[in-house]
């Protein structure tokens, strides 16, 4: 099957979407999906002068909303949220609980994993720019919630929030995005040429 006649019939679909349809493949794409980004939060680097560190978590999230799509996508990070509040020590290094001054940036991931996957629905996986575009507006939804947290958690100015929590992150960002680009369109081409 040629790569143009592939591609219309894969249109509203994302990733996940390929597997046999389940109640038990979203069950276990969903709690995937969590454990994902749990265990991405694991991989912490702290940020000197800041209460946030730098994770694989981001990155993860937004891959998650990517590849299950909207709703898939804010099951899982729901789940992540909600196992994390009541204990599970998977927020950025080995954290739990909602009274975290970056538990913001948790709630934003679920809002971004939302996003992105919307997005991936209508196509925003399939070409590296676009991809590059929905990671993008992912971060932004990140720090549009997780920001303004820090700061009200910490007692920080709106200036020292963003000198913490925004600032040090945005060449990560750009790699992930960068990343992302690379990944995500080329796991549809190779779908499309089978």
């Amino acid at each position: 099957m040629s790569t143009a006649a592939a591609t219309p019939a894969l249109q509203g679909r994302v990733l996940a979407d390929l597997l046999p349809s389940s109640r038990v493949r979203d069950v276990a794409l969903v709690a995937g999906g969590a454990v994902l980004t749990g265990l991405a939060a694991q991989l912490a680097v702290p940020v000197p002068g800041s209460p946030v560190p730098v994770t694989g978590q981001t990155f993860a999230a937004l891959l998650v909303g990517t590849a299950l799509g909207a709703g898939r996508g804010f099951l899982s990070l729901a789940l992540y949220a909600l196992a994390g509040i009541a204990g599970v020590p998977w927020f950025a290094e080995g954290g739990s609980g909602a009274a975290a001054p970056s538990f913001g940036y948790v709630i934003g991931l679920l809002l971004a994993a939302t996003a992105v996957g919307a997005l991936a629905r209508r196509g925003a996986d399939r070409s590296p720019w676009r991809m590059a575009g929905a990671m993008l507006l992912g971060e932004a939804i990140i720090y549009a919630v997780g920001v303004p947290y820090l700061a009200l958690a910490t007692g920080m100015s709106a200036s020292a929030a963003i000198a913490a929590g925004l600032t040090p992150f945005l060449i990560g960002d750009a790699l992930k995005a960068a990343l992302a680009m690379g990944v995500l369109p080329t796991a549809w081409k190779l779908v499309n040429k089978r």
